[in-house]
């Protein structure tokens, strides 16, 4: 089943994101958080997003506030940081919960699947990676500690995207 079938998610700006418009598209979505010790890995994402943006390609930014309230701010303040900090262009959804019993959706459709190290269900913590194919399949699951620009991203990313 695609991710997009069926899952509802607003923007960041309010609105309906429309996940849909992402199918045809390789997209990396990841649960990001402002003040993080990983937050440095915007800056990945952003050049991830402009490097593959023409090829079919786009990162996704779920801020969640789940772990250690490291994501506190309200859609303007979360919009402005990651604008004015790392001059983040790619899509951001309105915070959500990845975990627990109010699991939005999307996130319950992306969890199953397991990374290199077998890991599966819960995430872990903030910046958790995972590559999307055209059609809406998972492909590919990352821990928060993989950079962006890791070699293993890449290749996932780049064996996906749209021919």
């Amino acid at each position: 089943m695609s991710v997009y079938d069926a899952v509802e998610i607003e923007s960041l700006h309010g609105g309906p994101a429309d996940l849909a418009q992402y199918r045809g598209k390789a997209v990396l979505v990841v649960n990001v958080a402002s003040k993080c010790g990983l937050t440095p890995q915007y800056a990945g994402l952003e050049r991830l997003h402009a490097q593959y943006a023409a090829r079919g390609f786009t990162v996704l930014g779920v801020p969640c506030n789940q772990f250690m309230g490291q994501e506190p701010g309200t859609s303007d303040e979360i919009a402005e940081f990651c604008s004015a900090t790392y001059g983040v262009t790619f899509p951001l959804t309105e915070k959500v919960d990845v975990n627990g019993e109010a699991r939005h959706p999307l996130y319950g459709n992306l969890v199953d699947t397991a990374d290199a190290e077998g890991h599966s269900g819960d995430i872990r913590w903030n910046f958790e990676k995972f590559v999307i194919d055209a059609s809406g399949s998972v492909v590919a699951r990352f821990s928060p500690q993989t950079e962006p620009d890791a070699p293993e991203v890449i290749t996932a990313i780049e064996a996906h995207l749209p021919k």
